[in-house]
């Protein structure tokens, strides 16, 4: 996606270093939305700039060819506004890609907050549960690769299902033989170090 992964905690600086052709956008949606809901609060999480009442209501994200406008709770408000363009199948979130500010109706954009801000006062309205990630697949490489190296199949077998699920998938995507040989083989060197794959480099 090539969104803005700025470390900054200050929405300013997170604006300041938005790249170029989603930095106005980012600004003036930002503006919109302490305009019409003045009660939230700002902070950056996940190098979004996030705006929570009780709890997260909607995001920003500064993208190199657009602006992510990501509301929490989408998935409850998606009969209200055709202004959804993504969303993953397993939570609740969903997102407007905005890459010219004209095509973005303001109006239906601020009716969807008051919505959103609304949904998130009411304790009475629970989110609905996630829904369970089907399982990926293992990869047929890694798996013939993991059956001559014990010492490494030993160690995936002991992870957590979320951790496996984070190998199978990055060998998985990989499209280009070059790519999935070399994605196996650190892999397997990885697991056998013992080492989940967030730590596969260290």
């Amino acid at each position: 996606m090539d969104c803005s992964r700025s470390p900054t905690r200050d929405p300013e600086t997170w604006l300041d270093l938005a790249p170029e052709a989603s930095q106005a956008m980012a600004r003036q949606v930002r503006t919109w939305i302490q305009r019409w809901e003045p009660d939230l609060t700002e902070a950056i999480k996940w190098h979004m700039l996030c705006f929570s009442g009780r709890k997260l209501v909607c995001g920003l994200s500064a993208c190199q060819k657009h602006l992510g406008i990501t509301f929490f709770r989408g998935t409850e408000l998606r009969e209200m506004t055709d202004l959804f363009t993504e969303g993953g199948s397993n939570t609740s979130i969903l997102s407007i890609r905005v890459t010219m500010l004209e095509k973005l109706d303001p109006q239906a954009l601020r009716r969807l907050l008051h919505a959103a801000v609304a949904l998130d006062a009411d304790v009475t309205a629970k989110p609905p549960p996630p829904k369970k990630r089907s399982e990926w697949p293992m990869p047929p490489a890694l798996e013939k690769a993991l059956k001559k190296h014990p010492t490494a199949a030993a160690f995936f077998a002991q992870l957590k299902p979320t951790y496996q699920r984070e190998y199978k998938t990055w060998v998985g995507t990989a499209r280009q033989p070059e790519t999935i040989r070399r994605r196996v083989e650190e892999t397997v060197s990885a697991l056998a170090s013992g080492r989940k794959w967030a730590q596969r480099k260290g």
